[in-house]
């Protein structure tokens, strides 16, 4: 089965193209059956290659193998983590093709296909990214990636809010591309390769002593490209300009899958490349991504709080549970690697349902703004259920994929950081069950208005006009994807599935089960109390959501200004060097 392998790019690409070339021509019904099927058909094929995953597969596109010790083919591997990430893509993209069916405004003449178009490139390029098994094409399907969301980004291009976030999305993550590629440029150097075992392997046979400068600098120009992707504190300032302009389809990818896809590069790149005695110090790694996670769990999580811009609010968010995500993988512990994948895939579900719950908002009453909102959410009981259950699985409340994923990273990082987890996934859960008390339950007092970065009051509907109802895609996309999150958590035995999958994968080659214990099903109970507590306190008392002198450090560089980013990105790369740095001088 590993010849299918190649599919799961082309599919969606000759999709694309099909639509390109004749979507102009086609009714608008044509357009959207076509992108369901093709990106149905796509995730189907990704299941039944997953299910099929064990042994690995690895496929040379074009049957060019390498010729003894020289290879030029492309890569493609087919183990549990990539076709579990591009089974995940492949979901998302239909969810989120499913939740815009007859959903936008109508397209204009000769477009009526871009947008579906678009998705299925995006589609196309998540998957070329999670199975690339050499680092060049990984760094195409990363930029196409990057070059699609940037389009999808400013789609509402008559807009001009929604023009500066894709510019500021565009020349953020060029730059990380740029940073990945000068990184494959100095490993190319050394050891003459792209493929990312023969790297590792190259590494090894050059420094078995250590590392040195050249593979040091390679190391923080790649991460920091992954990092970018990953919206890790700080280069992550473009994830929320892009979340609040970006249709709520394309917001349920970024935060659902894309920059997950930053984490699980940094996993699959380490673990395959830098891992070996040539390469970068375990402790050093750890260093760098324990501190880099802590600072972007704790940056993430007091930004939502202050936020009443809900699609904004609901972006760092993301950004906090990246830092966890982050945390967890720098331990370089099997039972770690097993619960981050655990609670990426439970948080993938919830986030986009609630970007789902946050885009009905929008499409009906034509705000995202808590304040203006509140109360006005009553009719919407459906929507504000969902939006609370989302809220719990945010929390890490058990059975939730999420629950169970943070609970077997919780008992794999142990210690202070501990705290680090639960006090993230209450702070952000709070916020959103604040959001959910006051705009679909009408309590508390009506805020006062302070100084933000932007209210989310004069936002355009992505409809025609004001919706009088919610459409049924838009109730029952999110439904599905909560009881997925859910799901991750109950049916017994995926969570050792996984685990096992995951550490088959890893550079320890261990066994590793996950499963719930009593120690992790208290800390989750815990992390959801104290967010009922703090979404309480916080409708109760309305000055707690107004953001105290303490944290204007943390508002103030989220300025908007491209100049101010790229600032922000080229000390994240220093500091991600600083961090290392102790391996190269030991050696």
């Amino acid at each position: 089965m590993r010849h299918l392998l190649p599919l799961l790019v082309a599919l969606p690409l000759l999709g694309a193209a099909l639509l390109a070339a004749t979507g102009r021509r086609l009714p608008r019904i044509a357009v959207e059956i076509t992108g369901f099927v093709v990106s149905g058909g796509t995730a189907a094929l990704a299941l039944l290659l997953l299910l099929n995953s064990a042994p690995p597969m690895t496929e040379w596109v074009g049957a060019w193998p390498p010729a003894g010790r020289e290879s030029v083919g492309i890569l493609v591997v087919g183990d549990g983590p990539a076709l579990g990430m591009a089974t995940l893509a492949s979901l998302l993209t239909l969810a989120a093709l499913a939740y815009s069916w007859r959903y936008f405004d109508a397209p204009p003449h000769g477009l009526t296909g871009a947008f579906t178009a678009l998705m299925l490139v995006f589609q196309g390029a998540m998957c070329g990214f999670a199975l690339a098994g050499d680092l060049f094409n990984a760094f195409v399907f990363f930029e196409l990636m990057s070059v699609v969301a940037y389009a999808l980004t400013g789609y509402r291009i008559d807009e001009a809010k929604a023009v500066q976030g894709a510019l500021t999305f565009g020349i953020v993550n060029s730059l990380g591309a740029y940073a990945l590629l000068m990184g494959i440029a100095l490993l190319y150097a050394r050891t003459g390769e792209l493929a990312m075992a023969r790297i590792g392997h190259g590494l090894d046979a050059a420094g078995p002593g250590g590392p040195d400068a050249l593979v040091l600098a390679s190391f923080v120009l790649v991460l920091t490209g992954l990092l970018v992707k990953a919206a890790a504190v700080p280069f992550h300032f473009w994830l929320p300009d892009a979340h609040a302009v970006a249709p709520t389809p394309v917001c349920m990818l970024l935060s659902g899958v894309m920059v997950e896809l930053g984490a699980y590069g940094v996993w699959r790149v380490y673990g395959t490349v830098f891992a070996g005695p040539g390469g970068i110090p375990a402790a050093d790694l750890t260093r760098a991504l324990v501190t880099l996670g802590a600072l972007t769990a704790v940056t993430g999580s007091v930004m939502c709080w202050y936020q009443r811009h809900i699609k904004r609010l609901l972006a760092y968010s993301t950004v906090a549970h990246t830092g966890l995500f982050l945390v967890g993988l720098g331990v370089l512990t099997p039972e770690a690697d097993g619960g981050v994948a655990l609670y990426l895939l439970g948080h993938a579900g919830v986030k986009a349902a609630l970007f789902a719950c946050a885009g009905a908002l929008l499409d009906r009453f034509g705000s995202v703004d808590e304040h203006s909102l509140h109360g006005r959410g009553r009719p919407l009981r459906a929507t504000g259920v969902m939006c609370a259950v989302g809220a719990l699985g945010l929390a890490g409340l058990p059975p939730f994929g999420t629950a169970l994923g943070k609970a077997v990273t919780e008992e794999a990082v142990g210690g202070p950081l501990t705290v680090v987890y639960v006090a993230a996934s209450a702070i952000t859960a709070g916020a959103v069950l604040r959001v959910t008390a006051r705009v679909f339950l009408g309590l508390g007092p009506r805020p006062r208005d302070a100084e933000y970065e932007t209210s989310g009051s004069d936002e355009e509907p992505e409809t025609t006009g004001l919706l009088s109802r919610i459409p049924d895609t838009m109730t029952t996309v999110p439904a599905v994807l909560l009881a997925a999150a859910l799901a991750v958590g109950v049916v017994p035995g995926f969570g050792t599935l996984v685990a096992r999958s995951v550490a088959r994968a890893g550079p320890g080659g261990t066994h590793a089960a996950a499963h719930w214990t009593a120690h992790g099903v208290l800390l989750g109970v815990a992390s959801t109390v104290l967010a009922v507590a703090l979404a309480g306190l916080a409708v109760t008392r309305p000055d707690w959501t107004a953001a105290p002198g303490w944290a204007e450090p943390l508002r103030r560089p989220q300025s908007g200004h491209v100049g101010d980013y790229v600032a922000w990105l080229l000390v994240g790369t220093t500091v991600l060097g600083a961090l290392a740095l102790p391996g190269v001088l030991g050696t």
